[in-house]
């Protein structure tokens, strides 16, 4: 592939842009500047510097980021800063075949919830993590207002009727370790489900942390606004069937 195109694909700007890169000396492969945009080069694995920035060639693009509080997962945010604010720019410039540009969250958290978001532009990969018909599991940890008991434990997992769909929704598994905290597993993506969910049985939401999505949990290192690219083996375990909760125990 020409060295201007694979910059093309990886977000860096139009094909005139990149070619400029190349040709004004921005970009090393192997140590060495390569100022030949018609350049043939593997793209498979290619490690590479634009201005300075080391970068790696990903066809599709797959990243975990652990979004802060007072954020938005909206292109255009009405109040806070978007969460792609996070991204650096070839993430959001990435070509797409849709409408939009760049890598697109998968699902939404609320501005004032935290934890683990994934982002891609692959559309398929949307849809299957995105789709309630694949019951992903999202596993959350609720800080409640008021003391959890087992009534609101057993009536979370039994299933609550919400206030826009006369169908119960339950969890798929839901353990508390403390008064004040609850873990909670839900397959399904409504607005605002969890804060509803506890409302429904009497309580109410204080904190809300998004801490796994599926076998994929959010890394202890990564810090609230980091990103980081998911490994090929973490793409793939979340592609794979999901594996039910057992017995009402939510993973930790």
């Amino acid at each position: 592939m020409h060295l201007q195109d694979i910059l093309y694909t990886q977000g860096f700007g139009t094909r005139r842009v990149c070619a400029g890169l190349v040709q004004q000396g921005h970009v090393i492969i192997g140590g060495k500047v390569v100022d030949d945009p018609f350049a043939d080069i593997d793209p498979e694995g290619l490690q590479y510097t634009v201005q300075g920035t080391p970068w790696e060639y990903h066809e599709k693009a797959y990243l975990m980021l652990h979004k802060p509080a007072g954020t938005e997962c909206s292109q255009k945010p009405s109040t806070y800063p978007s969460i792609y604010t996070l991204l650096p720019s070839p993430l959001r410039l990435r070509p797409n075949k849709g409408a939009v540009q760049g890598v697109q969250a998968i699902g939404r958290l609320d501005q004032d919830t935290t934890g683990l978001l994934l982002l891609t532009d692959d559309g398929q990969f949307i849809h299957k993590m995105g789709s309630p018909k694949h019951h992903v599991p999202k596993v959350y940890e609720v800080t409640a207002k008021h003391p959890v008991d087992e009534a609101q434990i057993a009536k979370l997992l039994a299933g609550v009727v919400l206030d826009d769909d006369p169908k119960p929704v339950r969890a798929a598994a839901c353990e508390s370790d403390s008064p004040l905290h609850l873990r909670l597993t839900l397959t399904e993506g409504k607005y605002h489900q969890v804060k509803r969910m506890l409302a429904a049985v009497g309580n109410r939401v204080e904190g809300l942390h998004r801490s796994r999505i599926g076998d994929l949990a959010l890394p202890a290192d990564l810090a609230p606004g980091q990103w980081r690219w998911l490994a090929a083996d973490e793409v793939a375990a979340l592609r794979a069937p999901a594996k039910p909760a057992k017995s009402g125990k939510a993973p930790k």
